[in-house]
């Protein structure tokens, strides 16, 4: 047995047979004398496990790449597996500019992000271990795509865990500030090196396309952010009411708007906590609502008050909707599972007074695989809701 393979117990063996990729420092019995990069494993009996990212500075010290132990993890086999994650996207390529080309653990490539828009790249390195194959994966990325550029968007707070920087860097080529990209038709500007995430939400293009498959008559867009939804909605609602906190967003959302000749939405500057009471008081009703909040749990700890503000802001939308109306709500917070997302609008359905049915349950599109034994993978649910009466 090498000095430089990490030797685990038989609790971080374990995970791997069940499927989940991640070894903890607490599991590691011996850690490899080797920096960042990429290690042998075997476990307490010196029986062979495959091969792992190694991070020395991470409670997720292992990430497992290759179950085989004759496996290479050279360029060849990153050009291989980065090939095969790109290959599943072909089917979106009909519809869509912009989408996500790996999501990491999901695509067995851990801690690597990977976002196309259009003809440019952005990435995220989101681990020591994986930080030490940038040159390789850069390699692939520009053969298999023939992208003009690609863009590094390192600026995650989980790099600091991994003792990295945080920086945004061009890696490849050249990268515009923003891209106009295509979703089912409708326009809209991502702004690569500022925008969330890498530049936009990619992770909603399906729900979108949803929504506006439905839409009808007056429409109200909470959590609008860059107008996303809202401009799906106005493909068919007759009216939009689009609500965001921030000034800068809904400047952007208005871009969005004339980009696409849409003149049917209402930009609003409100707390959507704020605007939907005031709507109740009005008695103000919508036969199409969007809710899309940001994460309320950012971790375990804030669930209880996430759970509540998902309740209350479902439980007004609810209220506002006339007869028939539908509403469509998501949460992207990881730790509000699926069975609590539905207890949570069980009981806000409950509070209304209103009979409501559910229409559908959406989980993560195909660009943004979410494997069963990784449930890390997976954050995003949502649901389409109808009136009864």
């Amino acid at each position: 047995m090498s000095g430089s393979d990490a030797v685990v117990s038989s609790r971080g063996a374990l995970r791997w047979t069940e499927g989940h990729p991640w070894i903890f420092k607490s599991d590691i019995t011996q850690s490899p004398a080797a920096p960042a990069g990429c290690v042998n494993v075997r476990d307490a009996r010196g029986r062979p496990l495959g091969w792992a990212l190694w991070s020395p500075a991470s409670e997720i010290a292992l990430r497992r790449v290759d179950a085989d132990p004759a496996a290479r993890i050279d360029s060849a086999w990153w050009h291989s597996r980065l090939a095969r994650a790109i290959g599943r996207r072909a089917p979106l390529e009909s519809d869509a500019t912009a989408f996500r080309l790996v999501h990491a653990e999901g695509d067995g490539l851990p801690s690597l992000v990977v976002d196309r828009y259009d003809r440019w790249l952005v990435v995220q390195l989101l681990s020591a271990g994986i930080e030490t194959f940038r040159d390789d994966i850069v390699g692939a990325l520009v053969d298999l795509t023939g992208c003009e550029g690609i863009l590094a968007r390192n600026d995650a707070s989980v790099r600091s865990r991994e003792g990295l920087s945080r920086d945004v860097e061009l890696l490849h080529g050249t990268v515009p500030d923003e891209v106009t990209v295509i979703e089912h038709g409708v326009r809209y500007v991502a702004a690569l090196r500022t925008g969330q995430k890498t530049g936009a939400f990619l992770d909603q293009r399906e729900n979108r396309a949803l929504v506006a498959s439905v839409a009808r008559g007056r429409a109200l867009d909470l959590f609008s952010y860059h107008g996303s939804f809202a401009l799906h909605l106005a493909r068919r609602a007759d009216q939009v009411i689009a609500v965001d906190s921030s000034a800068a967003a809904l400047d952007r959302g208005r871009q969005n708007a004339a980009l696409n000749g849409t003149a049917n939405i209402t930009f609003t500057e409100a707390d959507a906590f704020e605007f939907l009471r005031a709507e109740l008081q009005t008695g103000a009703r919508y036969q199409t609502i969007v809710v899309d909040p940001p994460a309320f749990a950012k971790n375990r700890a804030s669930l209880a008050g996430a759970v509540r503000g998902y309740r209350d802001l479902n439980l007004h939308a609810m209220r506002l909707l006339e007869p028939g109306g539908l509403l469509f709500t998501a949460s992207c917070s990881y730790h509000l599972t699926k069975p609590l997302f539905l207890d949570m609008l069980r009981d806000a359905g409950a509070a209304s007074g209103r009979r409501m049915i559910l229409r559908g349950l959406t989980v993560q599109p195909l660009d943004h695989p979410e494997l069963i034994t990784i449930p890390e993978t997976g954050y995003l649910k949502g649901a389409l809701l109808e009136a009864l009466d």
